[in-house]
């Protein structure tokens, strides 16, 4: 029986920024405010970063009606609808938002070209968080489509106003298909001005594509809810290599490296670099030696935290003059 030799590590890989800013908002909130902090869905698909907050003093929900009077709440890196920020201002909490600007910046988008009078057609997955969110940022006008064939069923109610989005998480070459099949049937339609598609969601898809014909297996970490890491899992599979999600490293099978000589290792943007370590030390005692660090685009990205937040040397909330 074959042990794998060398483990490959996609670059770049793990927490983008987003992710890094969703977490560290729910962290200072709990330092500053104190348990419990209320947060509205998952901060982030990934189950060890929910785990972790939970332990540290964290309620997660979905209905805000769980929420008891003048308590903090934090919105998911997801986004939400208008209807839950209106909710939650009514219900009188005090609220940060964990939303990716990224995510925001769609949001922005929608907001401004419907008072221009544009309908949007949205690519995406129906359910998601991220959907619902951008799809509640107005009453009607927004028409998902999941795949070409929604493309072909879609009636909007105008073509002369019409512009797409997309969720910030998708794979990059299913969004340019589904686009180009929009493009071909509305040929006027408004594409945003930069991909809606995030860099981190790009940049691991491109290091996977890099990666994945160098091995003979390619592991994602990732939650199954993840919808980033789904696609980097879809996309070592459409490249021909096989490939297997992982929460932890728990949930490696010995049979899955028979026979393997080299491994490829990513994670999705929500998931934790020790979780990465992890897997590499349980490939390590399946019999690999060596571990070696692709070359990969360098992220330096880094985004604000919302006001509020500052603590001063002794944790305490410094005075922003807010």
């Amino acid at each position: 029986m074959n042990h794998p030799q060398e483990v490959l590590l996609a670059e770049p890989r793990g927490f983008c920024a987003g992710v890094d800013r969703a977490i560290e908002i729910v962290e200072r909130a709990l330092t500053k405010f104190g348990a419990p902090i209320y947060v509205r869905h998952e901060i982030v698909h990934n189950t060890y970063v929910v785990n972790d907050l939970k332990a540290k003093g964290a309620i997660f929900i979905e209905e805000l009606s769980d929420v008891p009077p003048g308590a903090t709440l934090i919105f998911s890196a997801h986004g939400v609808s208008r209807a839950v920020q209106n909710e939650a201002r009514a219900r009188g909490f005090h609220v940060f938002d964990a939303t990716c600007p990224l995510v925001t910046k769609v949001h922005v988008e929608v907001a401004k070209l419907a008072q221009e009078g544009y309908e949007f057609i949205m690519i995406g997955h129906k359910g998601h968080p991220e959907v619902e969110g951008t799809l509640g940022q107005l009453d009607g006008g927004i028409h998902l489509v999941e795949d070409v064939a929604d493309v072909a069923r879609v009636q909007p109610a105008q073509t002369a106003k019409l512009a797409v989005v997309t969720q910030t998480t998708l794979s990059v070459d299913d969004a340019a298909e589904i686009t180009a099949a929009v493009l071909a049937r509305f040929p006027t339609v408004r594409e945003p001005k930069q991909q809606d598609i995030c860099y981190a969601t790009q940049n691991r898809q491109d290091a996977v594509k890099l990666l994945s014909p160098q091995v003979d297996l390619v592991i994602v970490v990732g939650s199954p809810t993840s919808s980033n890491s789904n696609r980097l899992r879809e996309l070592a599979q459409r490249l021909g290599t096989t490939s297997y999600m992982v929460d932890s490293a728990a949930e490696l099978r010995p049979e899955w490296f028979d026979g393997i000589a080299r491994v490829g290792l990513t994670a999705g943007a929500s998931a934790p670099e020790i979780l990465v370590r992890e897997v590499i030390d349980r490939i390590k005692a399946l019999g690999a030696v060596s571990v070696r660090k692709l070359s990969g685009i360098e992220e330096t990205i880094k985004f604000p935290l919302p006001k509020g937040l500052k603590l001063d040397g002794a944790g305490q909330a410094a005075d922003e003059g807010e």
